[in-house]
């Protein structure tokens, strides 16, 4: 007597809680994979914005007229940071400046408080959904052990049943649970690597950002003096 040891057939003869386990597996791989690929096309879109606008802001001018082509220009958050820091800080002193009662000090702080909080919100855009990939990374291979664990003891609680035990009448329903272990490190291993790597970019596009905010303040500092 033969047994179809094969991973469709596996799948479909596993228990209803370990097929259970399987699903929400595969849901969690489904929508990493889609914050991966997502969050991949985003941060390749945001360095390439960031080293054009550095390319453009430090061979301009005229950053009045630079701001108000950027200015107009459509953004999207995560994208166009450089942009986007750009033009709050630039925007928030020319209006303070326009006010003759302010001192140089206060319009600096006014423009770096604007920048400041639009650095904070790009790069809270580019850290969104990275969460999830962090869970779906530490909580897969122990929700695929769950299912595995499970199965393993009905296997053996049909073991128990029987009079004769021989390995062919376990060696299925161990299979089948470990099909569940699989499928938590199908989930998890891309989720890690994942993250990993976009952390490690975040934090690279934060420090670029940072650096542009203190050099941009630098220049605003001299002008706000004038």
């Amino acid at each position: 007597m033969t047994t179809d040891l094969s991973i469709v057939n596996l799948i479909l003869g596993a228990s209803p809680l370990v097929q259970l386990v399987m699903l929400l597996l595969v849901l969690a791989s489904v929508f990493s994979w889609t914050v991966i690929l997502g969050k991949w096309r985003l941060l390749g879109r945001a360095r390439e914005s960031a080293e054009a606008f550095e390319k453009t802001f430090w061979t301009t001018n005229d950053l009045g007229g630079l701001y108000q082509r950027v200015a107009r220009a459509e953004r999207k958050p995560g994208e166009n940071s450089l942009e986007t820091i750009f033009v709050a800080g630039f925007r928030d002193f020319i209006r303070l400046r326009k006010d003759g009662d302010l001192s140089p000090d206060v319009i600096m702080e006014g423009a770096q408080r604007s920048m400041r909080v639009a650095l904070n919100r790009e790069v809270d855009a580019l850290e969104t959904h990275l969460p999830f990939l962090a869970t779906v990374g530490s909580t897969s291979p122990y929700v695929g052990l769950f299912g595995t664990v499970w199965g393993i003891m009905n296997a053996f609680r049909a073991l128990g049943n029987a009079k004769q035990a021989t390995l062919a009448m376990v060696a299925p329903g161990i299979a089948e649970a470990l099909i569940a272990t699989a499928f938590g490190l199908f989930a998890a291993i891309p989720a890690v690597m994942a993250y990993n790597r976009y952390v490690t970019e975040v934090d690279r596009l934060s420090s670029r950002y940072d650096a542009f905010f203190e050099e941009f303040s630098n220049i605003l500092q001299r002008q706000a003096h004038k």
